[in-house]
């Protein structure tokens, strides 16, 4: 069967992480966190789309012949 290098990285990658922390989701989530608030970059963040109620909602072009 064909494998995909980059994706059998990333699992390898992926698979040594979780070892490093004993595969304990709990920690690995902490780990996660604790370099999210280390790192400098700026976060974004975009506000929730807005959902239309079905009277809001226009008609598009009608498909329809009269």
């Amino acid at each position: 069967m064909w494998q995909d290098t980059i994706v059998a990285e990333v699992r390898k990658i992926r698979e040594a992480h979780a070892a490093q922390y004993n595969y304990d989701l709990r920690a690995i989530y902490a780990a996660l966190k604790k370099a999210e608030e280390q790192n400098q970059h700026p976060k974004v963040s975009f506000p929730p789309k807005r959902i239309l109620k079905e009277e809001e909602v226009k008609p598009a072009l009608s498909t329809q012949t009269t």
